[in-house]
């Protein structure tokens, strides 16, 4: 069965480039789980029982609960869908943490049963696995500047740091899912690795897996704007009257900018919650 939305996927976007050689390779397989598979036995993946980890069919769990089963028996029940097709990449590139992380899950579910209230460790786990971007840095000034909501510090007069000392690298599979069709209200939940950018995924992983704990909670947790499309409207109109705005009439426009953006921000942060917890 071919991928539900498989052929919208474009490969050369940013974000994508963790995933793309081995997921557009997986993609045009007629045995997509197949090679699924094969690329976790390649890799060694296994659970955080030391299981190997297979993809199956998206109904494999029955009505045993999706976590609970995966840390029992390795198998992860896999839609023909991009919202589960992305979950499969990213156990590829970060088994450590997807291993902690149904850990969390599992153990809280064997212990508390499942319930509308998840708790603070089940509620940024989901979070995390969901919508969660990292930020590879060691610059902790511009962490505390997003921990602050310090938009124009991050995104203007800081913004030559983004690529050059700040790694984003995207982990949840809903947050991929929904760039697929990119719109500028996307905002992520942003984790700090304390590492230096450029780290290889490998190192990012484990530093994440480490330190995932039971003292997870979704104040750990940062909201980062996915897309900043604000400067192009800047270069719009320097290219248009041969002139740059100037510096007054740019924090006068970031500032309403930020205004609207947080504004967006919290409407797809409740959209995603809700859809999420709801």
């Amino acid at each position: 069965m071919e991928i539900a939305g498989i052929d919208s996927i474009d490969w050369s976007a940013p974000w994508l480039v963790p995933f793309a050689g081995l997921g557009e390779a997986i993609a045009r397989s007629n045995d997509w789980r197949g090679e699924l598979n094969s690329a976790a036995r390649e890799r060694g993946i296994v659970n955080s029982r030391g299981q190997p980890i297979t993809v199956a069919a998206g109904d494999a769990a029955a009505d045993e609960p999706y976590e609970v089963f995966i840390a029992r028996t390795g198998c992860v029940p896999t839609r023909a869908n991009l919202h589960d097709f992305f979950n499969a990449l990213v156990l590829l590139q970060f088994p450590r943490s997807k291993a902690y992380l149904n850990r969390l899950q599992s153990t809280a579910i064997a212990r508390d049963g499942v319930r509308a209230g998840r708790g603070p460790v089940r509620d940024a786990a989901t979070l995390i696995d969901e919508n969660a971007v990292l930020l590879v840095t060691l610059r902790y000034d511009l962490v505390q500047s997003l921990r602050a909501h310090d938009w124009p510090t991050l995104f203007a007069r800081q913004r030559g740091a983004w690529g050059d000392e700040v790694t984003v690298l995207a982990f949840g599979h809903a947050l991929l899912e929904k760039l697929v069709r990119p719109y500028k209200a996307i905002t992520a939940h942003a984790l700090h690795v304390p590492l230096a950018a450029g780290a290889s995924l490998a190192q990012v992983d484990q530093r994440l897996a480490a330190a995932l704990d039971d003292d997870l909670s979704p104040q750990h947790l940062m909201p980062l704007p996915v897309l900043d499309g604000g400067h192009l409207m800047y270069y719009l109109w320097e290219g248009l009257t041969g002139k740059g705005v100037s510096d007054a009439w740019m924090e006068r426009l970031q500032r309403g900018g930020v205004a609207l953006l947080l504004v967006m921000m919290s409407i797809a942060l409740f959209n995603d919650v809700t859809r999420l917890f709801g």
